[in-house]
């Protein structure tokens, strides 16, 4: 499996490349800056690879949730060299991306990921994680006050994103007993996008360029009042 990842669903913007079970990534905390920043990535992680794009079996995504400037930019980019080198693409939950690098980074199997969604809301999903890109979603991936976030079942688990740490004073005590520890600076990385996307890809999630689009779970953001 040869698959090129991207990620910039949060401040930080990532790129890697999965090929035959070695990853390579470049990233970076680099807000307002990933129009700029992820092409160049890709281009370098290729010719470090000594690969092109048509020798690619697929293009993984961070599909979201999460900042909505940086889910178009990854949607986008995904579709153009999708297209551009006939490619299928792979959609991968941001929070399944979270909770994978909880697991990859500290050997945790279940994970409470929580990305700040402004506005006084998290983006929410309880992942089970099996390792190896296996994930299993109990519930629903949601936008919520964090003092309206469902309470998992049984004990043992990791939190994990900055949601916990903008909403520590509601959501600590809401999941003392059940929290296992924490990572409230990890964010969402290609690394893992690339892991989940080779496991969705070899169990039929790749899907047409054209289908690589964001998923907000928010409908509605913010507007500016209008001037007299």
């Amino acid at each position: 499996m040869k698959l090129l990842a991207i990620d910039t669903s949060t401040e930080a913007c990532s790129a890697a490349l999965l090929i035959d079970g070695q990853v390579l990534e470049e990233y970076t905390l680099a807000p307002r800056q990933h129009t700029q920043l992820i092409l160049p990535m890709v281009e370098r992680l290729l010719a470090g690879a000594e690969t092109s794009l048509r020798q690619l079996d697929g293009i993984a995504f961070g599909r979201g949730p999460g900042a909505f400037t940086g889910l178009r930019i990854a949607a986008g980019v995904t579709q153009g060299l999708a297209f551009g080198a006939e490619l299928p693409v792979v959609p991968v939950s941001s929070l399944a991306a979270l909770a994978h690098a909880a697991w990859r980074l500290h050997g945790a199997s279940r994970v409470l990921a929580a990305l700040d969604a402004r506005m006084h809301e998290v983006y929410w999903g309880a992942w089970h994680v099996e390792g190896g890109g296996q994930m299993r979603l109990e519930g629903a991936e949601q936008v919520t006050p964090p003092a309206a976030a469902p309470l998992p079942s049984g004990a043992g688990w990791f939190a994990a994103g900055h949601g916990w740490l903008a909403y520590d004073a509601i959501l600590t005590p809401r999941f003392a007993g059940i929290e296992s520890g924490r990572d409230v600076h990890l964010l969402p990385r290609a690394h893992d996008v690339a892991l989940i996307g080779a496991h969705l890809a070899r169990h039929g999630g790749l899907l047409p360029a054209g289908e690589a689009q964001p998923v907000y779970l928010r409908d509605r953001v913010a507007e500016k009042p209008k001037s007299a």
